[in-house]
Order: structure tokens, then C-alpha cells, then sequence
């Protein structure tokens, strides 16, 4: 192979859960099947490389100095949810159901990997809450062991102050059955039942 497509191949594979194989699938088809959609794809990871950075107040990604979100007046202020991820606080925004901030880390603690609280910008999270607008903060972290683990440090860090926090419940999904549900989750959903 080229140099340049042996380049392309290895881009791509930076990419989650992309190996070996599959990179090179999309390279040959971008090559040869759609090099109008790989110069496009091309022109759009640059621009966005340039012109995407974090929202100052909430962590997001944003154009701007602060997101759309934060602007929004008509948001609830006093609530602020802290997600892993800009994809975590896309789907719960799609929801319709939280009107409140967020705060997004960017990440979780993970000992294994190497990250740690400073790691994720939890200063950042606890001066934002402690700045006196914020009456409930709403953890939204992952139900992984890592995102209980980072929780579990929020939590514990803001104890002291006395800030009301809660946790995304956990329970049966919507349609399901309950001979098809794991144990663990029957068993939060018995728990933490209302």
C-alpha cells in the first residue's frame, strides 16, 4: 500500500472501535466510491478542529465562548446536571424532560487508565456549584464502575457544603419483560422504587 493510504487507514482507526479491517473498508470505499464525501468529511473535521472548543461555563463543545445552552435564559438555573460526555447531555436533552444547566467532565475517573479527579476538571465542577446560583445538583454519570466511582467523588466533595444532590434512578427500561431483565438491574429497581 501507499504511504498516504496507509496514513488514511491508521486515521481512521483512532476512531472507537475501528480496527484494522474496518478502516481500511472505509478507506477504499471513500477512495473509491465517494471522494466528493471524503473531501467533505476532510473539510468538516478541519473546520470543526479550528472552530470547536469548550463552553467556558458548562465544559461543552460550542462555537462560541458559552453554549446556546447556558445562554438560554428560559433554562432553570438552580439545577445542574453534571453528564460524562456532550453525547450524554445530547440524549438527555432530546428527552424534553430537564429544563436545568449542565456540567459536562469530560470524561470519569479511572484509575486504571491514569485519570484522576484533576484529570476531568473537578474544580472547575465544584466552583461552579459553590458559586451560589446552583440548589440541586443532579448526577448523571454512567452506571459503570467508573462513573459510580466519579459520583461517589462528587458527592464526597461537595458533602461538606450542603448542596442537595441526587442520582439518576435506575430500574426496568420501558417494554421490557422481567424474565429478560438482568438481576442487578431488578434488583436497583426494587430498591429504589416509588
Amino acid at each position: 500500500m501507499t504511504n498516504a493510504l496507509d496514513a488514511l487507514i491508521q486515521s481512521l482507526r483512532c476512531l472507537p472501535g475501528v480496527g484494522v479491517k474496518s478502516a481500511q473498508r472505509m478507506a477504499f470505499h471513500l477512495l473509491q466510491h465517494n471522494r466528493a464525501g471524503a473531501m467533505a468529511i476532510s473539510k468538516a473535521l478541519a473546520e470543526a478542529v479550528q472552530s470547536i472548543h469548550h463552553c467556558k461555563r458548562c465544559h461543552t463543545f460550542t462555537q462560541s465562548e458559552v453554549c446556546d445552552t447556558c445562554l438560554n435564559v428560559k433554562r432553570d438555573a438552580s439545577r445542574l446536571c453534571v453528564v460524562e460526555t456532550p453525547a450524554d447531555q445530547s440524549a438527555l436533552e432530546r428527552t424534553g424532560a430537564y429544563k436545568g444547566l449542565y456540567f459536562v467532565l469530560m470524561g470519569k475517573i479511572s484509575p486504571l487508565d491514569g485519570i484522576g479527579p484533576h484529570d476531568i476538571g473537578l474544580k472547575k465542577l465544584f466552583d461552579r456549584v459553590l458559586d451560589g446560583t446552583v440548589h440541586e445538583l443532579i448526577l448523571a454519570t454512567n452506571f459503570t464502575a467508573e462513573g459510580e466511582a466519579t459520583a461517589h467523588i462528587i458527592k464526597e466533595g461537595l458533602k461538606p457544603h450542603g448542596i442537595k444532590m441526587t442520582r439518576l434512578a435506575r430500574g426496568i427500561p420501558v417494554g421490557s419483560e422481567l424474565e429478560y431483565v438482568d438481576l442487578g438491574t431488578i434488583a436497583h429497581a426494587l430498591v429504589d422504587r416509588r
